[in-house]
């Protein structure tokens, strides 16, 4: 489909360097990169309108006291 789309010069300027590497047009280039972009943002979890970020199985529980510790060792 053709459209016609004011875009920043720094963002047709990465989406022409993206679609040279790749050798696609930069409308090809474009479209995936917002696909991808618009899969993500429908992936990110959230409760209770919070945003939930995905950490490993063994990452430690982060509490008050360890970020009140970290603090102290660089200051």
């Amino acid at each position: 489909m053709r459209t016609t789309l004011d875009i920043d010069d720094d963002v047709l300027f990465a989406a022409k360097e993206i679609a040279k590497r790749q050798g696609k047009s930069i409308g090809k280039a474009l479209s995936e990169l917002a696909r991808q972009a618009l899969s993500r943002q429908a992936e990110t979890p959230s409760r209770n309108g919070i945003l939930l970020f995905p950490c490993q199985a063994e990452a430690g529980v982060v509490t008050l006291e360890l970020v009140n510790q970290l603090r102290d060792e660089v200051l």
